[in-house]
Parts: C-alpha cells; structure tokens; sequence
C-alpha cells in the first residue's frame, strides 16, 4: 500500500515539515520545483496547485500557462540536506485540471506503461549512473581537474572522492534508495553508484532524484559533479547502461530455462524491437553534442548494433544471471538524458518487438572493436549515429518515435535539439582558433 493524503500531512507534522518542494521536469530532463509553505500542503494534494507552463522550456505557449501540479503521494520524502524541508514529485495537468498534460514527459512515460499493461507487462529498470567528480576554481566554477589518480575499484587515499561518495550513498538510502554498489570508475574523477532495479517509473523518479542529490553532496564537499557524457579528451566517458525486465504473472517474461541461452521468445523480441528502432532513440538516449564525443570505438562506448550474450563491446548484452534476473543491458544511453523518455522508448521498442513478432539477428561473440569495416559488413553490423545531427534524421525517420512521444515533445524535442545542433555547427571553437589561427 502507497501513501495517503493523510499519511503525508502526518508525517509532514511528525517532522515539523516547513516546506515542500513539488517537483517535475521539462522535457529535456532538467528539474523543476515549486516551492510551497507547508502550511499549502493540504491544497497542493488536493491538486490544486498552479503554475506557469509557458515558463518552462518545451511545454506550452503564453496563452495557455496555466497548469496544475498533481503530487505523487508515494514520492513524499524528507530532503537529508534541508532542515525540515520536503519533496513531492509531480505530474503536469492541463488547465482543466483533469486532462494529463502530454508535454510532461512523466505522462508520456505513463502512457507506455499503460501500453504494457495491456499485454500483461510490468517493466523493471536498473540503472548504472556514472559521474565525475571535479575541482571548483577560486571563484567556485567548475573545472575538469580531479586531484584524484585512481582507477577502475580503487581506494583512498587515491580516490579522493571516496567521502564525497560515502555522504551520496547514505543520503541516498534515507530517501528509500537501495544501494547495491559504489565504486570508483575507469578515468580518474570518476564515479559509480548503483541502487537497486525498480518499476520503470519509479526508476526514473530515482535517476532524477539521484542526480540532484550528487550535485548537492559534490558541492557540499567544494566540489562539482557532472553527467556530461565526456568532459575529458582521451579518457573514458561517462554511461547510463540500462537494464531491463518483464515481469507476467510473477514471473520474469525474459527467462524460458528450455530456450537456447535461457532466453524466451518474448526476450528475443524485444531485442529486436530495440535494434529496430535504436538509431532514433540515440537521439534521446544521448541527447547532447557532447554524447557522440563519448560514443566512439576504444573508450568502452559501445557504437555498434549487435546483441550478445556474453560480448561487452555489443551495444545490448545479456547479463548472466538467468531465472528472476535475467535482463537485456541496453549500452549506449548516457547521464545527460531525461531518463522518463529515454525509459518510455526503450519499453515501446521492446514492446512493438513482441507485437510484430520480430526477431533479431545473430548475437555476436566477437570482439566488435576489433573487427575491420570489411568485417563488420560482412556480418551486417550497422552502427549508431555518430552527431547529435545523424541521430535527429535517424529520430525524423522512425515514425514509431513521434508515436510513443506523442505529438507535443516529439515535435518540442525535435526543435530544442536542432537548434541546439545548428549553435554548436556554428560556433568557433577553440580547437578551431589553436589549429588554423596561427597557419593562415
């Protein structure tokens, strides 16, 4: 059982509760909140709470703002950091206060669910969120030095982050979270922390709330934390590798013990559904000019389309672990994206996989980074997008992304991001300025 009203104006007296943060995000994944006394408690469950959508980059015009903010009682929780302050995550309504605004991407991850649903489906998400952990300059502003020498599983005194992670951890697990594993990554300066797998909406709740409370705990200790895909030329970047599940009738959908590999038909499909239609859902699942700095051979970045039981340098791998924990890895998704669209297509993938019956190609056991571009199209291995450009005509084509988008952030998305392309395609960096100042 989730909580009531009642529970949370409760528990909001039990902790002499000041304030409340409602909470959501645009749809390029950046929260938002509202901040309300908590004497506005009562109102705001009772939906009642209105706000300025026109404000909020990718929702509405001027002359339709005014939208309401429907708490999810069961994300109700005390932030570690705050005296007496608290959080609610929201839904965005329309005016009429009754309509489930689409432009939300939390109702657009919602609509996908209730698609599974239908079929009988549950879909869990376990994510792998890394980070780096970076030095501020004398005047507070981030930079992309470290101070830390460690590597893949090293300690302090070599991991000078190792405090700053120990704090996120433990605020974390007084926010609900499970934390299964954190461990200092491959580049120095950077992080992992792993929470237990979840229902898909709840994961996504967890991913956001994740990375604010890693932002807060950073600067906490004189330090920033960033998800850009790769803030550091030569090393690796940063991923969000996704795991996924089906769950029907308590049983995990993705394990059949008499099928090759234990993979049942449904997993099968829903593979394919995933190669299908990834080309398009790079543009969201890694959203940013800067992603495709990361998504090149050598840096563990898996870049092409292939699929394998136990090959790391496929894009969709197979985890070993079989019977309620066999999963399918997706590899490409990074920090930056909004985790709520990026989910939301994922399971729409799967799903259009297991209701067209498809079936993926051979899984691939070879080193995929080894093979040369003879080889790789001998064996018909395509391979992602390599610009945020690419992955916009990729995302423009597979008609299937405007559908399970909806109209509203397909049509926003589209135009943030090639606006977004077209500053990037004209700006002067400064690579440019050192390479070809001094030579002509």
């Amino acid at each position: 059982m989730g909580y009531t009203k009642e529970d949370v104006l409760r528990i909001a007296r039990e902790k002499d509760v000041k304030f409340v943060r409602l909470q959501f995000t645009d749809i390029f994944g950046q929260m938002k909140n509202v901040s309300i006394t908590v004497s506005q408690l009562e109102k705001a469950l009772d939906n009642k709470c209105m706000f300025d959508g026109s404000s909020i980059e990718g929702f509405v015009r001027i002359d339709e703002s005014d939208m309401y903010l429907r708490p999810d009682y069961d994300s109700f929780v005390l932030l570690p950091w705050k005296d007496r302050v608290a959080r609610l995550i929201c839904d965005v309504y329309c005016a009429d206060g009754e309509t489930p605004f689409m432009g939300d991407p939390r109702n657009v991850l919602k609509k996908v669910i209730r698609e599974a649903a239908d079929m009988g489906f549950t879909f869990n998400v376990g994510p792998e969120c890394e980070f780096f952990l970076f030095r501020l300059d004398e005047d507070g502003n981030p930079t992309t030095r470290t101070g830390d020498v460690a590597g893949y599983f090293d300690m302090g005194p070599s991991d000078q982050g190792e405090q700053c992670r120990r704090e996120i951890c433990l605020a974390l697990e007084d926010m609900g979270f499970e934390i299964e594993a954190s461990h200092h990554e491959v580049a120095a300066g950077q992080h992992e922390i792993d929470f237990r797998f979840d229902e898909v909406l709840k994961t996504a709740d967890n991913v956001v709330t994740f990375k604010h409370v890693v932002k807060t705990y950073a600067r906490r200790h004189g330090l920033h934390a960033t998800f850009m895909p790769k803030p550091v030329f030569g090393i690796n970047g940063s991923g969000m590798h996704t795991n996924m599940s089906l769950m029907k009738d308590g049983k995990n959908a993705f394990y059949d013990p008499d099928a090759p590999l234990g993979l049942s038909e449904t997993a099968m499909q829903f593979i394919a559904g995933l190669l299908k239609h990834v080309k398009g859902i790079t543009a969201v699942a890694n959203p940013l000019v800067n992603s495709y700095k990361r998504l090149v051979p050598g840096y563990e970045a898996p870049v092409y389309l292939s699929w394998s039981a136990s090959n790391r340098s496929a894009l969709i791998r197979v985890p070993a672990s079989r019977g309620m924990g066999t999963r399918v890895e997706l590899r490409s998704p990074d920090p930056a994206c909004n985790p709520y669209l990026e989910m939301a297509l994922c399971l729409a993938a799967g799903l259009d996989g297991i209701k067209n019956k498809l079936t993926p190609p051979a899984g691939v056991n070879k080193n995929i980074f080894e093979m040369t571009p003879d080889e790789l199209k001998a064996d018909g291995i395509d391979n992602l997008p390599g610009s945020l450009e690419e992955a916009m005509v990729e995302f423009q084509k597979d008609g299937f992304i405007r559908e399970a988008l909806g109209e509203h952030v397909y049509t926003k998305y589209l135009e943030g991001k090639l606006h977004e392309w077209d500053m990037y395609r004209t700006s002067v960096s400064d690579w440019e300025v050192n390479r070809y100042l001094p030579k002509y």
